[in-house]
């Protein structure tokens, strides 16, 4: 069983830990505990004691959902306002259901026709339990949320934890940031539209761990859009997170009949940072992917970006394609500019229609020449914008958020299209539909190159429900699509790694990682990407990007890149023969071991930070196959041998393989606890060992 019951108290059960909460007579859910298992009748939850005028007893509990009022006056998971202009919530216990694997706790405002619906659901094998909140409006006036939180958590003991977010940029996606919290609050959220390059959508938070040991709480909201991270270290010392819609310019109104659900968050709990990405990445793509492709190795794919980047047609697309397929590529993804008017950034934007100077007898010329060669055809898309210069925009200029009295701000020569109005919704479905329909196309690139700015939709009676519903409107698009068209993968791109959180990983099969390709840089990047996302939805292209004047070798890229998902994005009009076959020989590698990469247990040997030396390990389910990566750009000082200990094998299986002109074969064990001399002294070093059990 996942979920217990002793009376008042819930035990949420999993693998290896226990999430306790105890409802009581007066409306409040209370924390008990989230940590290791204990008895289940051990459990209790302390009574409230005396009230002190100026640090309320309300103000102090351990609460699962604090709503606005009364004398709590910490942050707050939810503020409403109620059609006579009170905002006080005041809840009373209605009833827990629970089954196999849910919990349910129903409560309801004493006076007016509110009630909340506390979510849970256990993944047992991840140490996962996934949390929401659903309200529902019994009555027939309007209720208007201004906060809206989709969960609080209260972590235990009392202890200063460091909390992780990420404080990063476009082409420095993910780059984390870590603060211990003593006293007050911290803030992560975003603004935009998206949930975007600076912040992220989770949190992490720990007092004394690391890659191997040391416990690790983590909640990830699976949302696109802005959102709030908000943790929060009161007088008693202790610990509270929120997660959910950001605040921030929001309202949502709930007329009466009508109920809403908040974006779920996956909380987790492990012991080390190591085994929190290996069960999210698990749990990603056995519970939350879409079902078409979760479970299918992704293929090995070209973007004719660098090489051509506008100036696209059928000759020179399909040389291209020719020496992609050379190079073992099996998708061909032809991207901007074959569509409109659309010759660079400033037109066509919205005219999703074919460019008939570029290709005279529509994409199914090029397509053909693409599938003769042995690849699958994909094709680059921006469905949410527009250009001022642009049939659509000119037929339609009140399809773009925008205020009369105000210019529009374009960024990157294009406007955000109103994705809150039903024809819009319904004109980008249709082009994306006839696409798909009239040509053999097995993957989209969905872009997204810009916020929202003069956020006004005429259409809109509660203006500030735009952020949110317009999050929804493209989730709903994308979902209908890809009924329609199962075949087809799509990928998440927004200038980058603007909208790569696990509420896209919901509706879209992979991500673009980040517009930056440069492998050293990628190193960080895919490190902590890969830290709360799973490893198969990361593309990872090989590229010839140098934007820092380095050459950096074709053979070390690639090292970089087979630790996602390989792609090739550089200009192969400039490759001679010989980078062609390093090419092959790299792709052919990885399709060898692809599945260990994109479904195998993931772990961090070595840190380039700390250790000048980049070494991961993927090791297959069974643990009879794995391959390890080792990477450095260069070393100092004459750096003395170090000692690689390598994780993830069985103790008790002999492996083998060769490294460095030496044969190894031993234990698990002894390569765990004992470990491997790794002496570099070369710059750019890279080494790709296949490792098999004997």
């Amino acid at each position: 069983m996942s979920v217990l019951r002793n009376g008042k108290t819930v035990v949420l059960e999993t693998e290896n830990f226990h999430y306790v909460i105890e409802y009581d007579d007066f409306g409040y859910v209370h924390n008990i505990h989230w940590g290791g298992k204990c008895p289940i009748e051990d459990y209790w939850v302390d009574d409230l004691g005396d009230e002190n005028p100026n640090h309320p007893n309300l103000d102090q509990i351990r609460c699962e959902y604090t709503p606005f009022g009364k004398t709590m006056y910490r942050p707050c998971a939810v503020k409403v306002h109620f059609a006579d202009g009170c905002r006080e919530i005041n809840p009373e216990f209605v009833s827990c259901e629970t089954g196999k694997d849910t919990a349910v706790i129903t409560l309801k405002d004493c006076y007016y026709p509110l009630e909340i619906k506390l979510l849970y659901k256990v993944y047992e094998e991840y140490d996962i339990i996934k949390r929401s909140v659903c309200f529902v409006n019994t009555g027939s006036d309007d209720i208007v949320f201004e906060t809206l939180m989709s969960t609080e958590l209260t972590l235990p003991g009392t202890e200063p934890y460091h909390i992780v977010n990420t404080n990063g940029g476009w082409g420095a996606e993910f780059i984390p940031a870590d603060t211990v919290l003593e006293a007050g609050s911290l803030t992560f959220e975003s603004r935009q539209g998206r949930s975007g390059h600076i912040n992220s959508p989770y949190v992490i938070a720990y007092t004394d761990a690391d890659e191997l040991k040391g416990r690790v709480f983590s909640a990830h909201l699976m949302w696109s859009g802005n959102f709030k991270v908000k943790a929060h270290r009161d007088l008693l010392n202790i610990t509270r997170v929120t997660l959910g819609l950001n605040s921030f310019d929001f309202e949502h109104v709930l007329k009466g009949g009508e109920s809403f659900e908040a974006p779920a968050v996956i909380c987790t709990i492990s012991d080390g940072f190591g085994a929190m990405s290996r069960n999210l990445n698990r749990f990603g793509y056995n519970e939350v992917l879409p079902k078409n492709f979760a479970k299918k190795p992704l293929p090995v794919l070209y973007n004719s970006w660098e090489a051509t980047e506008f100036d696209v047609n059928v000759k020179d697309q399909t040389a291209l394609a020719k020496k992609a397929a050379a190079a073992g590529c099996e998708l061909f993804v032809m991207d901007d500019g074959w569509f409109g008017a659309r010759n660079d950034d400033h037109a066509g934007l919205g005219d999703w229609y074919v460019n008939k100077e570029k290709f005279p007898n529509g994409l199914g010329e090029l397509i053909e020449s693409v599938n003769a060669l042995g690849m699958d055809f994909g094709l680059w898309v921006e469905p949410e914008m527009v250009n001022p210069d642009s049939d659509l925009y000119r037929a339609h200029p009140d399809w773009a958020y925008h205020y009369d009295t105000r210019k529009s701000n374009e960024i990157r020569n294009q406007l955000v299209l109103n994705m809150t109005k039903p024809e819009v919704q319904e004109y980008i479905f249709n082009c994306v539909d006839t696409l798909l329909s009239e040509n053999n196309i097995k993957y989209i690139k969905w872009d997204m190159n810009r916020p929202f700015s003069e956020t006004g939709g005429e259409n809109l009676e509660h203006p500030k429900m735009l952020w949110y519903l317009h999050t929804k409107a493209v989730y709903s698009i994308v979902d209908r699509l890809k009924e329609k068209h199962p075949e087809v993968q799509f990928e998440s791109c927004s200038s980058g790694g603007g909208r790569c959180d696990w509420g896209a990983l919901e509706h879209y099969d992979e991500v673009w990682t980040s517009d930056n390709t440069d492998a050293i840089d990628r190193i960080f990047i895919q490190k902590n990407y890969a830290l709360t996302r799973p490893v198969k939805t990361m593309r990872a292209w090989v590229t010839d990007i140098n934007w820092y004047n380095r050459d950096t070798p074709l053979d070390f890229r690639f090292n970089i890149s087979m630790r996602g998902v390989l792609s090739m994005g550089g200009n192969l009009n400039n490759y001679s023969d010989d980078d062609i076959a390093v090419s092959r020989k790299y792709v052919d590698m990885y399709k060898s071991f692809r599945n260990i990469i994109q479904f195998g247990d993931l772990y961090r040997l070595l840190d380039i930070d700390k250790d000048e030396i980049s070494a991961d390990i993927y090791v297959d389910d069974a643990k009879d196959n794995a391959v390890l990566f080792i990477a450095t750009v260069n070393t100092r000082c004459m750096k003395k041998t170090l000692p690689l200990y390598i994780q993830g094998l069985d103790d008790s299986k002999i492996y083998e393989f060769d490294y460095e002109d030496k044969h190894y074969r031993k234990s698990g064990a002894f390569f765990r606890n004992v470990g491997i001399p790794v002496e570099i002294r070369k710059q750019y070093y890279n080494n790709i060992i296949k490792i098999k059990a004997v």
